[in-house]
């Protein structure tokens, strides 16, 4: 009999294809409990200014509720107006009367729900439109590690669940509420004895509503959580269609979205199995109710005289309690969905990395000389902590200088741009732009000083001359083409058919990388600052173009600060100064001829690029006659 086989050593239970690929997807950490009445609150800010529209549907609506009580009294009316001295006479006032009633009613329903929605619609616009503009107020770093999707989710999905509650109907609880009053008070009046047999079954409404009240907002907020992360995995595998396409993992991405949508699809399952729960419980006890209240009637029908109006009447106010409970019931779902939608919109307003605050400063103002574009002063950095990525860095630029930082990839050269416009903070050091301290200024008054020109740009939709004049509603035309005319490629827009007119799809995907890196170009000359900050801004434009860029750059710097950072080392041999990065230090300083008579890093780097590059021309030189 063979020995057991120790717990460390038995096969773990496999993980099936959907629990890992679930593991990798962008899951949402558990939000906090919030009630209710928190978030009502939290919403009411975005509602107020609209408040006499809601005001009003509000109104509407207790007249309406009022209206409703009075039918089951007229039909009390008509019946007993058959003991009277001219039934006929009654039963067509109390007719007349009933129409109009119902009548009003219904002419009161279309305005009601119209105030409420425009009130609703509005406050969610309000709402979408903070959302949307405090996303613009996150540092970058916030950005880094929040999935786009998920983002998307909030300002779309999320606002829309909490503008259901108004679209729906779910405020008209406020009517149910009063309506479900009024019906006690004429019950009791009407036979005190009959009404506990309704009110009886209250205990047990109230028991099952409250079981199903945290498991229906657990349901809505998995729903919500789900959401986010099919959108973020869709807008993953849109972003990166080209990648899925060119390694043919159109199957894989298939078979994982199908584990996303099978998750969401069980969150809503939970959901629906609570609502029709609830709604059939509600239902049930209405039935037996009543069922009760007519056994009542028939059991005390010979010792106690109970006219027919009456219990006609009793009998329609018993359907008419259940409806605003079972109303309730349908509306308290909705509800739970807005503040499952609420909560976590109102999680994310509550985000404290607002992008670049200005912070009181003992000495804003550095004693540097007038001279002085900018400085890094002993600048150390992390993306990570733990993980350094410049290490005691020391720049000090002066006014027109034309700076270049070179070195290996994850040198941290790109980093240096990032901590110049304060897109991150530094961990320890100061960065000073024209001697005053980067974290006493406003965001504002600090990127006004900045152009950049990124190695992969970001156009919008739009136009050629819109996205030129990025940040102006309306683009002078006049600086658009005197921008074009500085970099040489106003001509080559111009024979586009529209001109500078011509639309912009989106990323700008209907031009060549050439194309987008020339307006770019001009996007900065257009706003004509004092410093210019090139990152790698010629690496995806062929030689002809790149001729052409570097003509235009040097009459566009001249009189201009410029920081370029660059892999191609023959872009910058004009320049004033050559900083050397390798691992996160500055290791050597000076002219391109002092450099390589050092024989140092940048020799190093030099000879191996041009090496490359010789041996590179030579196959193009060999291949070039065989092909002719």
């Amino acid at each position: 009999m063979s020995a057991p086989v120790p717990r460390k050593l038995q096969a773990k239970k496999p993980i099936t294809r959907a629990e890992a690929a679930l593991s990798r997807f962008h899951e949402e950490s558990k939000l906090e409990q919030s009630y209710d009445i928190k978030n009502l609150g939290r919403i009411w800010p975005f509602v107020k200014p609209h408040a006499r529209h809601l005001a009003l549907s509000i109104g509407l609506l207790l007249l309406s509720s009022g209206l409703a009580m009075v039918r089951p009294l007229l039909m009390r009316a008509a019946f007993e107006g058959f003991d009277g001295a001219d039934p006929q006479g009654t039963l067509t006032r109390c007719g007349i009367i009933l129409g109009a009633v119902l009548l009003s009613e219904q002419l009161i329903a279309f305005p009601q729900m119209y105030f409420m929605q425009l009130a609703g619609a509005r406050a969610m616009a309000d709402l979408r439109r903070h959302v949307f503009q405090f996303l613009h107020t996150r540092r970058l770093g916030f950005f880094d590690r929040t999935p786009v999707g998920r983002l998307v989710t909030r300002v779309t999905n999320d606002v829309d669940a909490i503008n259901e509650m108004f679209a729906s109907g779910a405020l008209n609880a406020v009517g149910d509420l009063t309506r479900l009053v009024a019906i006690v008070v004429i019950m009791v009046s009407l036979e005190w004895k009959m009404s506990l047999i309704a009110f009886a079954a209250l205990p047990v409404v109230a028991i099952f509503v409250n079981w199903t009240r945290r498991r229906i907002r657990d349901a809505f907020r998995e729903i919500r959580s789900k959401t986010a992360r099919m959108n973020a995995y869709v807008n993953e595998q849109i972003s990166g269609m080209a990648v899925v396409q060119a390694y043919a993992r159109e199957e894989s991405s298939a078979e994982e979205f199908d584990d996303i949508n099978l998750a969401y699809r069980n969150a809503n399952n939970r959901s629906i199995v609570y609502d029709a729960s609830l709604d059939a419980v509600i239902e049930m006890i209405s039935s037996v109710c009543i069922a009760s209240v007519l056994w009542y009637v028939g059991v005390h029908s010979l010792s106690q005289k109970l006219d027919f109006g009456t219990l006609v009447a009793f009998v329609a106010y018993i359907e008419m309690f259940f409806v605003p409970i079972r109303d309730l019931s349908a509306r308290y779902t909705l509800l739970q969905s807005a503040m499952a939608g609420a909560e976590r919109v109102f999680e994310l307003l509550e985000n404290k990395e607002e992008d670049a605050p200005a912070q009181a400063q003992e000495s804003a103002t550095s004693a540097l000389d007038d001279d002085t574009a900018f400085e890094l002063d002993d600048v150390s950095f992390e993306y990570k902590a733990g993980i350094p990525i410049l290490r005691d860095v020391s720049i000090h630029a002066k006014k027109g200088e034309k700076i270049a930082l070179v070195g290996a990839t994850g040198a941290g050269k790109s980093t240096i741009a990032s901590v110049l416009l304060r897109l991150y903070d530094v961990r320890s050091g100061h960065v000073r732009v024209f001697g005053k301290d980067v974290t006493s200024m406003g965001r504002g008054e600090l990127r006004r000083n900045f152009a950049v020109v990124p190695q992969d740009v970001f156009l919008f939709p739009g136009t050629v001359a819109t996205n030129i004049a990025a940040g102006d509603t309306t683009p002078d035309r006049a600086k658009v083409n005197r921008a074009l005319e500085r970099i040489g490629a106003l001509d080559l827009f111009e024979r586009r058919e529209g001109g500078l007119d011509a639309p912009v799809l989106e990323r700008g995907n209907n031009f060549s990388a050439g194309e987008r890196q020339l307006i770019a170009f001009a996007r900065a000359l257009y706003r004509d600052p004092p410093i210019l900050v090139l990152d790698e801004a010629t690496a995806n434009v062929d030689s002809d173009t790149e001729a052409r860029l570097q003509r235009a750059l040097d009459a566009a710097m001249k009189g201009r600060t410029a920081l370029i950072i660059a892999h191609r080392l023959s872009t910058i041999k004009a320049v004033d100064r050559i900083v050397v990065f390798h691992k996160g230090r500055v290791v050597e300083q000076g002219t391109h001829e002092a450099l390589l008579a050092a024989g140092g890093l940048y020799a190093r780097l030099h000879t191996l690029q041009f090496a490359k590059e010789t041996v590179k021309k030579a196959q193009l030189h060999e291949v070039a006659p065989a092909s002719a």
